[in-house]
């Protein structure tokens, strides 16, 4: 994914297209080339926006999923967007909740994929061991259904941060504060429509959890994709970006019935 990245002040973040905003949040170890087909894809008819969260340039005290959030509403306010479709996919999702709850007003949708917020087994549920090349890669594997999909650029990326201790140390910080910050008693708070795309093999928020975001989540629909796991938007883009195009297709019918 060649696109430019660009910085404003501290932020720095991809910027595809023109229309509504389709702001993308990525996980604990996600990149932007987590979203490489899904900007490809959905840049020729949104603003499609990917911030690079600071997951390891925050001080530990702030290095939370409420530090996070903290710093994507400040993105937003700088960059006034409105209407935005927010999609948040693992640890992305669940700051994608807590600004949502927070900061409704300028939300318009939200989209779900693998979120914690509820229940996860992640690189937290153990200490990551530094320098255990093939632990990091088993981890990195379980993210998905299909294990080759875990290259090794992919591997490489996880095992450099991983051999950083204070690093390691962050990351043990957020999966802690993820644990902890349940939302379970807030999300009927949410009144956005709101699009749950799950791997039906995902076995880090497993499928449970996708059918107890829909139960919570008043005005949400679910879907499940097969032989997918934890990021279904790079294991199987192409069903993915069909079922996010239907749902956006959806929200914008309502203000084209009234022009």
């Amino acid at each position: 994914m060649n696109y430019e990245i660009k910085q404003q002040d501290k932020f720095r973040y991809i910027e595809e297209g023109e229309g509504e905003p389709l702001v993308l949040l990525h996980g604990l170890f996600g990149a932007l080339s987590n979203f490489k087909d899904l900007v490809d894809h959905f840049r020729h008819q949104y603003k499609v926006v990917v911030p690079m969260l600071p997951l390891f340039d925050l001080d530990i005290f702030h290095t939370t999923v409420g530090g996070l959030e903290k710093y994507v509403q400040k993105f937003i306010e700088m960059r006034d967007y409105r209407d935005i479709n927010l999609l948040g996919n693992s640890l992305g999702g669940h700051v994608a909740l807590v600004h949502i709850l927070k900061h409704p007003e300028r939300i318009k949708s939200l989209i779900l994929t693998g979120s914690s917020g509820l229940f996860e087994n992640g690189m937290g549920d153990s200490y990551p061991k530094r320098g255990d090349y093939e632990y990091i890669r088993k981890k990195v594997e379980v993210t998905f259904h299909d294990p080759a999909m875990a290259t090794k650029d992919l591997v490489d990326e996880v095992f450099e941060i991983t051999n950083n201790r204070l690093k390691v140390i962050k990351i043990i910080s957020l999966a802690k504060s993820a644990i902890r910050n349940n939302l379970g008693e807030e999300l009927s708070q949410i009144k956005q429509p709101t699009l749950l795309i799950w791997g039906n093999n995902d076995t880090v928020t497993p499928p449970f959890v996708a059918k107890e975001f829909n139960k919570l989540i008043p005005h949400s629909e679910l879907y499940f994709i097969d032989n997918c796991g934890h990021a279904p938007m790079m294991e199987v883009p192409g069903e993915f970006n069909h079922i996010l195009d239907q749902f956006l297709r959806k929200q914008r019918q309502p203000a084209a019935t009234v022009a």
